[in-house]
């Protein structure tokens, strides 16, 4: 860490603020040039500690950056992680309120639902299946308190990874699911396809993410319980949604899932 207290302090109460006012601020990276990604996360632990102060719940994470595409844009070569809370989670085809966000996009995902623990390091993708009890199709509100998305690492990695929100369809048991490396999704905005893409996306198989997951939350002396979900990464693009837009994502072998902003 390259940070002082105060500055990771200062740092998290700015993102605070951003986002219980949707008001978004200006790169943490520009403002705290010293800001390294131990010191990010250091930033995240302190949000989600207050957020669990103040009555929410962990009841989960989500892993970003999972594309070639995106680890390209911000110069990287692994994901991130950000965590899941309650008050985040969103009924299937409920509307949700767009003000309560800086700049929403949304993004499909397979969510998993585990039902052993999963302690790195040397979790493997077996690992993740066999403590796997059922899968959903899913879509993840991604939302940056960064002003116009211009973010990089240390900054989504801060922002709890730019996460917003989690809506999830039914669960179908893992026995019953099909390869997730072979699932498909079509992403349809107000019914016009935007985007398809499939499991092979997240690292060449979903479960890889919820593995790198694992292992990386190891050096934070955490482990992946059981009950908790996992979003293991984007299958598509993600399209920024506002008011009155409907988002629909439409998995094979898992169905669909949809949410509607106003």
């Amino acid at each position: 860490m390259s940070l002082t207290a105060r500055q990771r302090a200062e740092a998290a109460a700015l993102l605070r603020h951003a986002e219980y006012h949707a008001a978004p601020i200006a790169p943490l990276s520009a403002l705290l040039p010293g800001l390294d990604p131990a010191d990010a996360y250091a930033v995240q632990r302190d949000n989600i500690a207050r957020r669990q102060a103040d009555g929410a719940t962990v009841i989960g994470h989500k892993v970003g950056l999972t594309s070639a595409v995106m680890q390209r844009l911000l110069g990287v070569t692994e994901p991130d992680f950000g965590h899941l809370l309650d008050d985040m989670v969103r009924r299937d085809g409920t509307a949700v309120f767009a003000g309560r966000y800086c700049r929403p996009r949304v993004e499909p995902e397979i969510c998993f639902l585990l039902s052993r623990p999963l302690r790195g390091p040397g979790v493997t993708c077996a690992d993740v299946l066999a403590a796997t009890d059922a899968v959903a199709p899913a879509l993840e509100i991604v939302d940056s308190r960064i002003l116009d998305w211009n973010i990089t690492l240390v900054d989504t990695v801060a922002d709890n990874a730019s996460s917003g929100g989690l809506v999830c369809g039914p669960w179908t048991p893992l026995g019953k699911a099909p390869n997730l490396a072979s699932v498909t999704v079509d992403l349809l905005l107000d019914g016009e396809r935007l985007a398809t893409g499939s499991g092979r996306e997240v690292l060449g198989h979903p479960a890889a993410a919820v593995a790198w997951l694992a292992n990386t939350l190891a050096g934070f002396g955490t482990a992946l319980e059981p009950g908790q979900l996992i979003l293991p990464g984007a299958m598509t693009t993600a399209p920024f949604v506002s008011a009155g837009h409907t988002v629909e994502a439409r998995f094979s072998g898992l169905g669909p899932v949809s949410v509607t902003f106003v």
